[in-house]
């Protein structure tokens, strides 16, 4: 039996249509983009197979995963179109890059509405191609002033404030929390994981990369020696601001006011689930599920008497796995862009445009909500991890915009 030919990568946007085997042989590409392969094998013939294996691990891992899948899909693009054009990509001619960007630019979806491709989307295109030349040791032709004019230009003709995906406030969030799956099995294994998913990314402002790359070894329950009262502490590796985890942040969850909308509530829920389910598979979860009191009788805290699990083991289990409509939970986490298609799908049942919402609602709504309920910049800044003010205080006017506005003051 022959083996099948790979589907063919899809024509970027604004290139002709490439030969057959031209898209066989971009979709069979697998190194990454930022590694220089001919530098590995320099290596190999000095020293030996293992030690250019070795340092291509490293040099592999000096980008977060995310952004190596960015490069990679723009590098592909690109090397597509100079394909098509007839054009060298490494190293690649300025005036070929600027011409480049400019057709990506002028290129509109399939209705003709909008732009095909948004302007972050074509400077990270022009970063990529700058990092794959400076992996290869090559001057980068973006550095050009053909490239930045051509840049700047495109900027100047979309200049326009950027559209900003809705927060999710408290009162959002009780309407996404109340049109989750039903009780019960399947539907309760959805339920369970979702209301951690939710109140996990508002309650600590997180963005949904780190959401989706939470692990149950991240996580530990803390109770105040003063108060007594218990804390869910979330240990964040890498994020998008630190890329290399050195600063090791620290997010806390304390208890909710109400169970419904408690973080540790939820955590507990959940665990306790994913126990059943390693002690007695999927018939130990339909048991558990089954067999649990409907949650709005069930007012009570949990949280005061948590589940104590045995998840957090060192194997890194993901805290949001996948899960089927059957309930089956998977061994992989979810993406973050499933985290922001899950958002968008709740506020649609709850009757909301869901094109007004996304993966960094959650994190917006803290913000917002935390700006109405009186908390200074500075508590806002701290548990959001956010440097610069600026971009607090638009949150603030969002929320509130006569909140010390000088104009209740002109005596009108």
């Amino acid at each position: 039996m022959s083996t099948p030919e790979p589907r063919p990568a899809p024509d970027p946007p604004g290139t002709l249509e490439l030969p057959a085997g031209v898209r066989r042989r971009l979709a069979a590409v697998t190194h990454s983009v930022l590694v220089d392969t001919h530098t590995l094998t320099q290596v190999r013939e000095r020293f030996d197979a293992e030690q250019a294996d070795t340092l291509g691990r490293y040099l592999a891992s000096a980008q977060s995963p995310n952004t190596l899948r960015a490069y990679r899909t723009d590098w592909t693009a690109f090397t597509a179109w100079c394909l098509a054009e007839q054009r060298q990509a490494l190293p690649a001619e300025p005036v070929d890059v600027a011409v480049y960007l400019a057709a990506c630019a002028h290129t509109r979806t399939e209705q003709g509405t909008a732009w095909a491709l948004a302007t972050p989307t074509l400077e990270r295109r022009a970063a990529a191609i700058a990092a794959v030349h400076g992996a290869h040791g090559l001057a980068s032709p973006t550095r050009s002033d053909v490239v930045r004019m051509t840049l700047r230009g495109i900027r100047r003709t979309r200049a326009a404030r950027p559209r900003r995906k809705d927060p999710v406030t408290l009162t959002t969030l009780e309407a996404l929390l109340a049109v989750r799956p039903p009780e019960g099995f399947p539907g309760g294994v959805a339920r369970r994981r979702d209301a951690v998913l939710l109140l996990t990314g508002f309650a600590g402002a997180l963005r949904r990369s780190e959401l989706a790359a939470l692990t149950f070894d991240d996580i530990t329950v803390r109770t105040d020696a003063a108060s007594g009262a218990p804390a869910l502490i979330v240990h964040l590796g890498a994020t998008k601001t630190d890329q290399d985890g050195r600063r090791g942040q620290v997010v806390a969850l304390p208890r909710g006011r109400h169970r419904s909308t408690c973080p540790l509530c939820a955590f507990a829920d959940w665990a306790e689930l994913l126990d059943a389910l390693h002690q007695g598979g999927q018939e130990g979860v339909r048991e558990l599920l089954d067999g649990a009191r409907p949650q709005a009788a069930a007012a009570a805290h949990r949280c005061d008497r948590p589940h104590h699990h045995d998840l957090a083991d060192g194997r890194s289990r993901p805290l949001l796995p996948t899960v089927s409509r059957h309930g089956r939970v998977g061994e992989r986490p979810m993406s973050g862009r499933a985290v922001g298609e899950l958002v968008k799908r709740y506020a649609a049942r709850a009757g909301l445009d869901p094109d007004d919402f996304g993966g960094h609602s959650l994190r917006a709504g803290f913000a917002t909500q935390a700006a109405l309920g009186g908390a200074t910049d500075r508590q806002i800044m701290r548990q959001g991890r956010w440097t610069n003010p600026r971009t607090v205080h638009d949150y603030i006017r969002t929320a509130n915009p006569l909140e010390d506005n000088a104009v209740t003051r002109l005596g009108l």
